[in-house]
């Protein structure tokens, strides 16, 4: 059984993420998924972020809605950027017993050659990934095959995930609530967290 690692910034928790649990929950070679909100990814403007409590209470309330999901607070253990590598071989050292695989959408994956030690991260465990509308499908088969030529182990995934921009739904967010789970929207709804962010 496969533990499964869907790590993000969540910002906020869309439908498209909700999809992906949803996938993972239903896979049968899946016995655990760990829903691992980032601290500082590298990648990501900070100032864009909403507080951690807010986004750690998103994700709070979601995974309760999958029997296999747990939340997994590895990366606000640590100070610094949150580079995925160093997170993977934290939770291989400390759980050393679990199987486990990342997960990514295809839009992560066209550009996976930008990741911190990309080399060495995909040396260190198998990525689960699925498709996203909007990533072009023949840069997608293309990346797919060549990292699988690198050594890459990718468990494809049928289900096709909806590309949402999160800065769009930050900055029109009460016009575009069909976008996320309905007590994630009415849990920041009520606190007015994306009144004024984009």
């Amino acid at each position: 059984m496969l533990t499964a690692i869907f790590g993000g910034t969540f910002n906020p928790f869309h439908i498209g993420h909700y999809k992906i649990l949803q996938g993972l929950n239903n896979d049968p070679q899946i016995g655990k998924i760990l829903l691992m909100p980032d601290k500082l990814p590298p990648h990501k403007t900070s100032k864009h972020l909403i507080d951690d409590e807010t986004r750690l209470q998103m994700c709070r309330m979601v995974s309760k809605k999958f029997q296999k999901c747990e939340l997994c607070l590895i990366e606000f253990e640590r100070e610094g950027k949150s580079y995925t590598i160093d997170t993977i071989k934290l939770l291989q050292e400390r759980y050393p017993n679990e199987e486990f695989a990342f997960v990514m959408g295809g839009d992560m994956l066209v550009y996976f050659d930008k990741w911190y030690k990309y080399e060495e991260l995909m040396s260190l465990l198998p990525f689960i990934v699925f498709r996203r509308t909007a990533t072009d499908d023949a840069e997608f088969e293309f990346c797919i095959k060549r990292f699988s030529s690198e050594g890459m182990e990718i468990i494809l995934k049928d289900n096709i995930i909806p590309n949402i921009s999160s800065t769009e739904l930050r900055a029109n967010f009460k016009n575009l609530k069909e976008l996320v789970p309905s007590e994630v929207y009415e849990f920041l709804a009520e606190r007015g967290v994306y009144d004024e962010k984009v």
